[in-house]
Protein backbone atom coordinates (compact mmCIF):
# COMPACT_ATOMS: atom_id res chain seq x y z
CA UNK A 1 0.00 0.00 0.00
CA UNK A 2 1.21 3.45 -0.62
CA UNK A 3 1.53 5.91 1.92
CA UNK A 4 2.72 9.84 1.75
CA UNK A 5 3.90 11.55 4.44
CA UNK A 6 4.36 15.45 4.18
CA UNK A 7 6.42 17.91 6.41
CA UNK A 8 7.63 21.43 6.58
CA UNK A 9 4.62 23.21 7.15
CA UNK A 10 4.26 26.30 9.03
CA UNK A 11 3.75 29.87 10.25
CA UNK A 12 6.07 32.13 8.36
CA UNK A 13 5.56 35.69 7.79
CA UNK A 14 4.93 36.96 4.46
CA UNK A 15 8.60 37.17 2.27
CA UNK A 16 9.81 34.30 3.94
CA UNK A 17 10.77 30.95 2.65
CA UNK A 18 9.92 27.08 3.42
CA UNK A 19 10.43 23.90 1.88
CA UNK A 20 8.19 21.13 2.41
CA UNK A 21 8.71 17.40 1.80
CA UNK A 22 7.10 14.08 0.58
CA UNK A 23 8.11 11.02 1.84
CA UNK A 24 6.91 8.23 0.23
CA UNK A 25 6.27 4.29 1.29
CA UNK A 26 5.47 1.38 -0.95
CA UNK A 27 5.39 0.57 -4.05
CA UNK A 28 5.42 3.08 -7.05
CA UNK A 29 5.71 2.57 -10.99
CA UNK A 30 8.45 4.02 -12.50
CA UNK A 31 6.81 6.43 -14.05
CA UNK A 32 4.28 8.49 -12.77
CA UNK A 33 3.67 12.43 -11.58
CA UNK A 34 4.32 13.72 -8.57
CA UNK A 35 3.68 16.94 -7.17
CA UNK A 36 2.01 19.28 -4.83
CA UNK A 37 -1.60 20.74 -4.34
CA UNK A 38 -2.97 23.16 -1.77
CA UNK A 39 -6.24 23.99 -0.66
CA UNK A 40 -7.43 27.21 1.17
CA UNK A 41 -10.11 28.19 3.04
CA UNK A 42 -13.61 28.17 1.83
CA UNK A 43 -11.61 27.44 -1.82
CA UNK A 44 -11.45 24.34 -4.05
CA UNK A 45 -7.97 22.21 -4.08
CA UNK A 46 -5.67 23.43 -6.53
CA UNK A 47 -2.61 22.47 -8.32
CA UNK A 48 0.69 23.83 -6.95
CA UNK A 49 3.07 22.35 -9.01
CA UNK A 50 4.24 18.74 -10.79
CA UNK A 51 6.81 16.87 -12.02
CA UNK A 52 7.12 13.83 -13.81
CA UNK A 53 9.33 11.17 -13.23
CA UNK A 54 10.75 12.35 -16.67
CA UNK A 55 11.54 15.80 -15.27
CA UNK A 56 9.01 17.63 -16.92
CA UNK A 57 7.45 20.41 -14.58
CA UNK A 58 3.81 22.10 -14.32
CA UNK A 59 3.67 25.43 -12.43
CA UNK A 60 0.30 27.58 -11.11
CA UNK A 61 1.04 30.59 -12.47
CA UNK A 62 0.59 32.29 -9.18
CA UNK A 63 3.49 30.93 -7.86
CA UNK A 64 6.02 31.37 -10.81
CA UNK A 65 8.90 32.33 -10.09
CA UNK A 66 9.03 31.66 -6.12
CA UNK A 67 8.74 28.17 -6.07
CA UNK A 68 10.42 24.92 -7.42
CA UNK A 69 9.37 21.77 -7.48
CA UNK A 70 12.18 18.43 -7.48
CA UNK A 71 12.08 15.00 -6.58
CA UNK A 72 14.44 12.01 -5.90
CA UNK A 73 13.01 9.26 -8.19
CA UNK A 74 15.53 6.96 -6.43
CA UNK A 75 13.64 7.39 -3.41
CA UNK A 76 10.26 8.84 -4.42
CA UNK A 77 10.09 11.79 -2.84
CA UNK A 78 9.22 15.43 -3.71
CA UNK A 79 10.46 18.84 -2.40
CA UNK A 80 8.47 22.23 -3.15
CA UNK A 81 10.57 24.97 -1.71
CA UNK A 82 8.44 28.27 -1.53
CA UNK A 83 10.10 31.77 -1.66
CA UNK A 84 8.74 34.88 -1.21
CA UNK A 85 5.68 33.84 0.48
CA UNK A 86 2.26 35.49 0.16
CA UNK A 87 -0.92 35.90 2.27
CA UNK A 88 -2.31 34.09 -0.31
CA UNK A 89 -0.11 31.22 -0.55
CA UNK A 90 -1.81 30.23 3.05
CA UNK A 91 -3.59 26.89 3.32
CA UNK A 92 -3.39 22.93 3.27
CA UNK A 93 -0.85 21.54 0.97
CA UNK A 94 -1.01 18.28 -0.05
CA UNK A 95 1.32 15.77 -1.94
CA UNK A 96 0.03 13.53 -4.59
CA UNK A 97 1.60 10.85 -6.85
CA UNK A 98 -0.24 9.42 -10.07
CA UNK A 99 0.82 6.32 -12.07
CA UNK A 100 0.90 6.56 -15.57
CA UNK A 101 -1.56 4.30 -17.26
CA UNK A 102 -2.83 2.89 -14.20
CA UNK A 103 -5.86 3.97 -12.32
CA UNK A 104 -4.36 5.35 -9.05
CA UNK A 105 -4.56 8.57 -7.36
CA UNK A 106 -2.59 9.01 -3.70
CA UNK A 107 -2.76 11.63 -1.16
CA UNK A 108 -1.01 12.94 1.97
CA UNK A 109 -2.89 13.93 5.08
CA UNK A 110 -1.57 17.39 4.17
CA UNK A 111 0.57 19.73 6.05
CA UNK A 112 -0.42 23.42 6.79
CA UNK A 113 0.90 26.45 5.47
CA UNK A 114 0.45 30.06 7.28
CA UNK A 115 1.61 32.93 5.76
CA UNK A 116 0.71 36.10 7.97
CA UNK A 117 1.10 39.78 6.51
Amino acid sequence: QVRLVESGGGLVQAGGSLALSCTTSGSIFRLNTMGWYRQAPGKQREMVAIMSSTGRTNYADSVKGRFTISRDNAKNTVTLQMNSLKSEDTGDYYCNVREWGLDSDYWGQGTQVTVSS
